[in-house]
């Protein structure tokens, strides 16, 4: 099913029936400030390896990444020194994925994972569905293959060929292609571990 929502100004009755889906266990697709990306609530165990599968990685290897609606969010999950809360002040919300070390209040599913990336798109649709659902999104980019690619950033090609693997794909606009900038704090300095989108400001 296809949902049309405005980035500018999203639906709140809208906004409130994706987290309810969410809740549910539902899967999403969903716009970001980058690439379209597959969602579900970080504590829907099958969610999560569904993603993954679909995906085809092994869920102790994958990264995923969680979607945060504030710092406050991120530090429940994940551990913060100084050097990596300045530099996610400085550039969030914004096209960057930062690898951080997890917290004990990890899921059971991420217990094995030492690090967990962070997201926090500058699109108000993904953010306000997490706030409205009250805790992260793990997330995962759709796929990208260079041939195909109106099928990753076009929403009503992307309901076509992930509408029966998912609950709701939420048509927020054509999307983009070029993947966040992920950058690597678990060491003394960020390290940017691949460029994409963004420039990160130090």
């Amino acid at each position: 099913m296809l949902l049309k929502l405005y980035d500018n100004n999203p639906n709140p009755a809208q906004i409130r029936h994706i987290a309810e889906v969410l809740r549910n266990g539902g899967i999403i697709i969903f716009p970001t400030d980058t690439v379209y990306a597959f969602g579900c609530s970080i504590f829907n165990a099958s969610g999560v390896e569904f993603i993954a599968k679909l995906k085809e990685h092994d869920l102790r290897k994958a990264n995923l990444s969680f979607i945060c609606c504030e710092m406050s969010q991120v530090s429940e999950y994940a551990k913060m020194d100084d050097m990596a809360f300045r530099l996610m002040k400085k550039n969030l919300p914004g096209p960057f994925t930062f690898i951080l070390n997890g917290s004990s209040k990890l899921p059971k599913l991420f217990k094995n994972k030492k690090t967990v990336g962070i997201r926090m798109p500058k699109n108000s649709i993904a953010l306000e569905i997490v706030r409205e659902l009250g805790n992260p999104l793990m997330t995962s980019s759709i796929f990208t293959d260079d041939e195909t690619t109106e099928y990753i950033t076009d929403p009503e090609l992307i309901e076509e060929k992930y509408g029966n693997q998912v609950d709701l794909v939420i048509d927020g606009g054509m999307g983009g292609f070029i993947h966040s900038t992920i950058v690597d704090c678990t060491e003394d300095e960020p390290e940017i571990v691949r460029e994409g989108a963004g420039e990160l400001k130090y």
